[in-house]
Formats: C-alpha cells, sequence, structure tokens
C-alpha cells in the first residue's frame, strides 16, 4: 500500500501544480519527508497523513490507493495501518469503498500519546467516536 500511496500522493501534487515546498507550507510536513513519501521510501505518520488530507481536502488517502472492495472483509483479512511513532493503529473493519458513505474504522491509540488536527482534511467531515 505505501508504494500506491506514494504514487496517489505524487499525481495530487503534480495536478495542483505545487512544490514540494508549497506542499509541505499547506501540509504542515517538511519537504524532505515529503519527497521520501513520494518515493515510498517511508510511510507517513498518522501526523503527517492528517496534514497532507488537510492540503488536498481529502479525507481518505488510504482509501484512495486499497483495491477495489469486496462485500465482505473477515476479521483476518482487515487492512491495518500502524503509525509507530504516536502509537496508532488504524484497522479497517468494513470493506473500504471510493466513494461517499460510512465506513467503520477501529483505532486504537497508545496510553498518553495524542494526534493533533487542527481542522477537519474536507469540510463538513464529520467522524464519530
Amino acid at each position: 500500500m505505501d508504494v500506491r500511496l506514494a504514487h496517489r500522493l505524487a499525481r495530487l501534487r503534480a495536478e495542483h501544480g505545487w512544490s514540494l515546498e508549497e506542499l509541505a507550507r499547506r501540509a504542515g510536513v517538511s519537504r524532505s519527508t515529503l519527497s521520501r513519501l513520494e518515493r515510498a521510501e517511508i510511510s507517513p505518520t498518522a501526523s503527517s497523513l492528517g496534514g497532507l488530507c488537510t492540503a488536498h481536502r481529502r479525507s481518505r488517502l488510504l482509501a484512495e490507493v486499497e483495491a477495489e472492495p469486496p462485500h465482505l472483509v473477515r476479521a483476518g483479512q482487515h487492512l491495518v495501518w500502524r503509525d509507530e511513532a504516536s502509537g496508532f493503529t488504524r484497522r479497517s473493519v468494513s470493506p473500504p469503498h471510493s466513494g461517499p458513505r460510512a465506513e467503520v474504522v477501529e483505532g486504537v491509540l497508545r496510553s498518553g500519546a495524542d494526534i493533533i488536527h487542527d481542522e477537519p482534511s474536507v469540510p463538513g467531515l464529520e467522524q464519530h467516536l
């Protein structure tokens, strides 16, 4: 998934005509980190992914690069993404879908850790915890 995400991030930046510097300013992520993300040398942290979602006005960058969804995803097949830096683990419980609809995601955050987002990645986005 990291390689697909890297290609998607590079395409989105190119579609906007943004330099790495411009995207870094908009996302609050360093230019060098963005460069490494676009080359799939590193995985994004939850914080950097949030900044990229905000910059691109998208709520579900990970869902955009997931394979076409099946109608049923058994527990052993759930997609799991981990941010070791924050101790956050995201597990897709419902089948992923590219269109606007409800999605069930299990999020586990290490005790004492936090992830801060200054604003929703997409205006009007609702998240229920």
